[in-house]
């Protein structure tokens, strides 16, 4: 009797230990006033966290530049698993310190980043973007000669500086003795376009979980263009593209791991643009936030 009273209190408990813990989501955002053109009494960012706090699992909190610390401190990057940003035109606003603090959980795999639209250029993006290249390169290196070879790393365009269409793709690697020179990638492009023309997104890979519940081609009705060549180490993934009318093209949807973490580039934006009250766009952003928290195999 003693045990079967025992097992009748302990079974709650295993039940409420069982429960998966939420998701915990940051979403940091410059805030620029052009987003009220679009999105009204919220910022861009206020606007995602208020969508995916609406989803199940998730507990999302709303940051920007202005917070203390920048929105960055160790506390609340330590409570997050998932960090969403979205950064344009105080790119260099952010310290270089309050950056590393992302670069380095991402690294160590605590949390996954999500780069948006214009964030291509941000620091926590370039960064990792960086360190991947860094990696590829020693890959690339004969096993026997890692420990011995020397490193020269360059960054041929000014950091954040539009390169020409003529220039030559980073990251690229020389090898001459036994010095490697790296030349680090830009994380740019050389066209663009804030016209507003529609894109035409396609999933490339209906099966990842990123593209779970998207049609195989949708369009975004106004956005800015980005157009290739994307200055960025090889995605392992590519799950979108867009296209537009002009011609022009751009891998839009972009999963590398660095370290032992992952970044998801998601290019369709633009502030005065309504993108994210979108479904689609949404739908991507929660699809991605889970998939990233999900343990790694």
């Amino acid at each position: 009797m003693k045990r079967l009273i025992c097992l009748i209190l302990v079974l709650p408990l295993i039940a409420f230990s069982a429960e998966p813990r939420p998701i915990r989501v940051l979403v940091w955002d410059e805030q620029q006033p052009e987003q009220k053109q679009a999105y009204g009494d919220r910022f861009l960012g206020e606007t995602i966290a208020a969508h995916l706090s609406t989803q199940p699992g998730l507990v999302v909190k709303s940051v920007s530049l202005a917070d203390p610390e920048q929105g960055v401190s160790e506390a609340q990057l330590d409570s997050s698993d998932v960090v969403i940003w979205w950064a344009h035109k105080k790119v260099m606003d952010l310290s270089d310190e309050h950056a590393m603090r992302v670069v380095s959980r991402v690294l160590d795999g605590r949390i996954s980043l999500i780069a948006l639209h214009s964030a291509h250029w941000s620091k926590p993006f370039v960064r990792l973007m960086q360190e991947r290249a860094k990696a590829d390169a020693l890959a690339q290196v004969p096993e026997a000669e890692r420990a011995t070879a020397k490193w020269k790393y360059l960054l041929e365009q000014p950091y954040p500086k539009v390169p020409k269409a003529s220039d030559p793709l980073t990251p690229s690697l020389a090898h001459e003795g036994d010095t490697w020179t790296l030349t680090l990638p830009a994380c740019v492009f050389p066209t663009y376009r804030a016209d507003g023309a529609p894109s035409h997104v396609k999933t490339l890979l209906s099966d990842h979980p990123i593209a779970a519940g998207l049609p195989a081609t949708w369009d975004i009705p106004k956005t800015e263009m980005y157009g290739e060549p994307f200055h960025v180490p090889p995605p392992d993934e590519v799950i979108f593209e867009e296209r537009w009318d002009k011609g022009e093209h751009f891998r839009s949807g972009c999963v590398w791991k660095v370290g032992k973490g992952r970044v998801f580039y998601f290019r369709p934006g633009h502030e005065t643009y309504p993108v994210f009250r979108q479904v689609e766009p949404l739908k991507v952003l929660t699809n991605a936030v889970n998939w990233l928290a999900a343990p790694q195999p």
